[in-house]
């Protein structure tokens, strides 16, 4: 997510009522809560494909803001940073937080009362204590072979 967005730039309750592949391109960025966690890293099992969220996040995530420093030019930078779209949420839902609005909104869930867009203030996310603000190490300073030492559950 980058900077939030205005207000005035979407539909009324559009994440209630406009299907996720007919919404502008302003309307899909609004649906992000910034709680950062899709910037975590996280560990699946070759086994069993169960997802592990650690708290080591993406080198470009700002841990006070829950925002990427540099969001329009994240993947060069970061390449196999993944780009959310209407067509590509069905491959990727494995990953995406319990809480995260594009999921709420693709099985056709309401969003939390702090989600931005029922709140009214980006704020919301971090008062309910549901964003990764201040909780989480750079994967700059942090080895790979040490990411299971930072497993955690989901903030909710």
């Amino acid at each position: 997510m980058s900077d939030p967005i205005n207000r005035d730039d979407v539909r009324t309750e559009f994440w209630a009522n406009v299907p996720l592949n007919k919404m502008t391109a302003t309307e899909w960025e609004a649906l992000c809560d910034g709680c950062g966690k899709c910037c975590l890293n996280k560990l699946e099992d070759e086994d069993s494909g169960e997802v592990a969220l650690t708290r080591v996040a993406c080198k470009l995530l700002d841990d006070s803001t829950c925002l990427c420093s540099s969001y329009e030019t994240r993947n060069t930078y970061v390449p196999e940073c993944i780009k959310l779209t209407p067509s590509t949420i069905h491959s990727h839902m494995y990953w995406l937080p319990q809480t995260c609005a594009y999921r709420l909104v693709h099985e056709g869930k309401p969003l939390f009362h702090w989600h931005p867009l029922i709140s009214g203030t980006a704020q919301s996310v971090h008062d309910a204590g549901v964003s990764v603000q201040d909780l989480t190490v750079s994967e700059a300073n942090t080895p790979d072979d040490e990411w299971e030492d930072h497993i955690i559950e989901e903030p909710l």
